[in-house]
């Protein structure tokens, strides 16, 4: 029940990083109001990692800023060593 529990909440908040760069992206477009950038990391180092990963990607968001380009994926990494630390 733990591990499915465990993944429900990584569904929703990588759901929720994707969004959240789409969202931004949007608005940044728009010369409108942005979301913060501690928010952004705050979802990444909550477990949401790929869904922001994805969403730099797919919405060429945050690319050319080396914190996102390296520091996502390094948190993605050290997020996935301690999943697979916790569950295996």
């Amino acid at each position: 029940m733990n591990s499915v529990l465990i993944l429900i909440y990584l569904a929703l908040i990588n759901i929720t990083g994707l969004l959240v760069m789409a969202v931004d992206k949007k608005k940044a477009k728009q010369s409108k109001w942005r979301i913060p950038e501690k928010v952004l990391w705050t979802i990444t180092l909550l477990g949401g990692g790929i869904g922001t990963f994805f969403g730099m990607t797919w919405f060429r968001h945050k690319t050319k800023k080396w914190q996102f380009i390296w520091g996502i994926p390094a948190v993605i990494l050290l997020e996935l060593a301690l999943f697979i630390k916790v569950v295996v």
